[in-house]
Formats: structure tokens, sequence, C-alpha cells
């Protein structure tokens, strides 16, 4: 006889319904999918589903917004720090955790061809409130300039989820570590967080050209020595 369940070992509800929502995904098109399929597959009653959730289209954007919330995210909040070391730590989060490589499993799901516009616009929405607040902005204070950056960065993490699947058993987090993406990526998050990135350029640039015996023009005379 198997030994009964405790409490303990059994997911709260919500959570069942949010995996639930997932494995439907992977195998259904989310058209098709209803609140029976999930309760049923969940091992939840109906009553469970509609205290938690109003509908469906609830039930997705709470499991899309807990996925993309786990996700790790680069943070570069000083202009003096080591773009390569930040990249790295990234790199190894996001590509060395069996749990975030389920984050980017499922959401690979929604750009792929069981989703739909709805599920689509849900993730971009999302991904941009989530750089918004790392670069302490919002849909509403945002500038142009921040809110253009932000939606270049959706747009290639969408790209990346919708090459996902074909990559994930080629990539490594050392397929990743390139010095170039690195200094690129903690300037774009520099411009973004409206910081004044210059000086991060001008280290930059000093550092690569002092080795190469060569300082270009556009740095100013007093910055040849910082």
């Amino acid at each position: 006889m198997s030994r009964p369940r405790r409490d303990a070992e059994i997911l709260p509800a919500k959570e069942r319904l949010e995996n639930a929502f997932w494995t439907l995904l992977e195998e259904h098109d989310y058209d098709r999918i209803t609140v029976t399929d999930v309760v049923h597959a969940a091992q939840v009653n109906r009553n469970s589903f509609y205290y938690h959730y109003s509908g469906l289209p609830e039930l997705a954007d709470s499991s899309i917004l807990h996925e993309v919330e786990q996700l790790p995210m680069p943070i570069y909040t000083r202009p003096d720090g080591d773009p390569n070391v930040e990249w790295r730590h990234f790199c190894v989060r996001l590509l060395n955790d069996p749990e975030q490589l389920q984050h980017l499993n499922r959401l690979s799901l929604l750009v792929d061809p069981h989703s739909n516009e709805e599920l689509v616009e849900s993730l971009r929405d999302f991904l941009r409130m989530t750089l918004l607040t790392i670069v302490g902005s919002d849909m509403v204070t945002v500038e142009p300039k921040t809110k253009m950056l932000v939606d270049f960065c959706v747009g290639g993490i969408i790209s990346s989820l919708y090459n996902w699947p074909q990559l994930r058993n080629q990539i490594s987090a050392d397929d990743m570590l390139d010095s170039d993406v690195a200094i690129l990526a903690m300037g774009l998050f520099l411009t973004m967080a409206d910081e004044d990135p210059m000086s991060y350029w001008r280290r930059i640039v000093l550092g690569y050209n002092r080795v190469h015996n060569h300082v270009p023009s556009f740095i100013a005379p007093g910055d040849r020595h910082r």
C-alpha cells in the first residue's frame, strides 16, 4: 500500500493550477483549453479555481507573471562595475540552474503554435514591466528614450524564446561569455536606467585602447590618463 501524502507534500491549489496551465499549454492549443481541463489536471474542484481566478485569462496572466518574475536579470547599477563579472553571474544563473531552465521552457511555450496573440501580449507587457522596475521607472513616468530601449530588449527576449527549443540542448553558459556582449549589455542597462553612461564608455574604451596604444579623438584630453 502506498504511503499517504502529508499535507506539506501537496502543493497549494494556486500553484497546482498554474502548473496545470503550463502542462496543458505544452500539449494543447490555448484556445481549446477549458476550466474543466485545468481543474482536472490540477486535481482541484471548480470552486477552488474560481476562488483564485475569474477565468482562464486571469490564470494565464498570473502564470506568465510568476515565470517572468523568476527570471534572473543582469543588474548593472554602477558605471564603475565590471561588465564581464555581472554578465558571467547572469549567464550562470540562467543556464546552469534547472529551475531557471524550466522557466525558459515554459515561457517559450508562449511563442509556439499552441499559444495565441493574447498570451504573447501578456508576456510582452510583463517583460516590459519587469525591466522598467529594474531601471527604476514605470509605464506612467517612463521617458521616450527608455521606453524605446526597453521595447528593444523585450523584442530580443521574445525572439530568443522563440528559438529556445532549438537552442536549449546546444547552448551553455560558457558559450555566452563574450566580453563584447557583456559590455553592450551593461551600457544598455545604464542608459535605460537614465544614468550618465559616458564615464562607463570612457573607462571601457580607454582600457581597450591602452592595450593597443591608441586613444580615440572623442576622448577629452583630461580623460586620457584617468
